[in-house]
């Protein structure tokens, strides 16, 4: 019998072990020295019961650690914001476009949107790798359950032969409990059906009763341990067993779920390539549509440019070259002063005649009077000779 609940055992345990997941000790379970209290009754039973018991706890923990990883779930959001991120760029580049021009602001915005969040074929290939990266992970996610949901059931296999098990020893306890009760009874009925005077035969009586009182606790006590473990290795198969119908279920809606993903993938890729060329193209039509409006802009703007201020520069230059040359205030200002000059010399002159002739006066009536008082001097003699003054002068 050992030898059936070992190959399920095994075989459940050898599964884990291929996938790396069983560790190299494993601890005895506390329940293990409830069950060797049992070992007399049926040794090979109590051992197969403890030694799939002392494996539960650490199989159990590797089956709800590995199902529990449900990693698929978590990079949808990044799927979600890709495609988030491409819409409200495309939006945002129609609303620019709306009032017919692009501020600085608004073309610093489109910079840092594309040096944040990459151009709208880099998105696309963000996506598609991301996409591939969750089915990849599905994949492996779905055949390594799909190996410990085996294994599980296998080791579920070995719980019901410890259930089985655990009856039997169930049904052995509860006889002896049974016969150890007649026991007492025959033990105590003796002690009361004793009517002698000796006492140490009484005491050997009522000595003998006490000990059928133990053996019979001690039989109880191994009863309670026997239904104890049937109860509840009943219990654990049969509500693993709805549990386990329900992991079953995740597993097959996840390779359910998978299966259709792959399947649109592959045959939606095209759809997938005509997104990325179509908002790329829209993007770069985007910008061929403001190279274009700026260059009729700058044409226009140019060109009145051009009409306000050439005009300008030519009209400077018809008025230059078919105007006078030279000022006629600027002549009559010549005029004036050569006119008001001639008058002023005319001033000039006469004055500066009167002034040379009384000058003239005065030089003369100086000499004249420097030649009489000379005559004078040389009347009275004694002075060296003089040229004559008439002469000199």
């Amino acid at each position: 019998m050992s030898n059936i609940t070992f190959k399920y055992l095994d075989k459940a345990l050898t599964q884990v072990r291929e996938l790396g997941l069983m560790p190299e000790k494993v601890d005895e379970a506390p329940v293990v020295a409830l069950i060797e209290r049992l070992s007399d009754i049926d040794e090979m039973k109590t051992l197969a019961i403890a030694r799939t018991l002392t494996q539960a706890s650490v199989f159990n923990e590797i089956v709800r650690e590995q199902v529990s990883q449900m990693r698929i779930g978590e990079r949808y959001e990044e799927i979600t914001e890709a495609f988030n991120s491409i819409r409200t760029d495309a939006k945002t580049m129609v609303e620019q476009v709306e009032d017919g021009k692009i501020d600085t602001f608004e073309r610093v915005n489109n910079i840092w949107m594309k040096a944040t969040r990459g151009d709208i074929a880099t998105r696309f290939d963000k996506i598609k790798d991301t996409f591939l990266e969750v089915a990849s992970d599905s994949k492996e996610q779905i055949e390594r359950e799909h190996i410990i949901l085996n294994a599980y059931q296998d080791f579920r296999g070995a719980i019901k032969e410890s259930e089985i098990y655990a009856l039997d020893l169930l049904k052995q306890t509860e006889a002896i409990w049974n016969s150890e009760k007649g026991s007492l009874q025959q033990a105590s009925e003796a002690v009361a059906a004793y009517a002698g005077e000796d006492l140490a035969e009484r005491a050997k009586l009522e000595l003998a009763r006490d000990e059928r009182m133990r053996k019979l606790q001690f039989a109880e006590d191994r009863y309670q341990i026997a239904k104890d473990l049937a109860d509840n290795l009943t219990v654990s198969y049969n509500t693993s067993e709805v549990i386990m119908a329900r992991l079953m279920q995740t597993n097959s809606a996840k390779q359910r779920v998978y299966q259709q993903s792959i399947t649109f993938f592959g045959t939606n890729e095209s759809v997938f390539t005509a997104l990325t060329a179509s908002f790329t193209g829209m993007f770069g039509l985007h910008e061929s549509t403001q190279a274009l409006n700026a260059m009729k802009d700058g044409v226009s703007d140019s060109l009145e440019d051009l009409a306000s201020i050439g005009g300008k520069i030519q009209e400077a230059a018809v008025k230059a070259g078919y105007g006078p040359t030279i000022r006629a205030e600027s002549v009559k200002k010549l005029v004036d002063s050569v006119v008001n000059f001639q008058g002023r010399s005319r001033e000039i002159i006469e004055e500066m005649r009167v002034l040379s002739t009384k000058n003239a006066d005065e030089i003369r009536d100086s000499v004249e009077d420097g030649k009489k008082r000379l005559a004078n001097v040389i009347q009275r003699g004694g002075s060296l000779p003089l040229p004559d003054m008439a002469t000199s002068v």
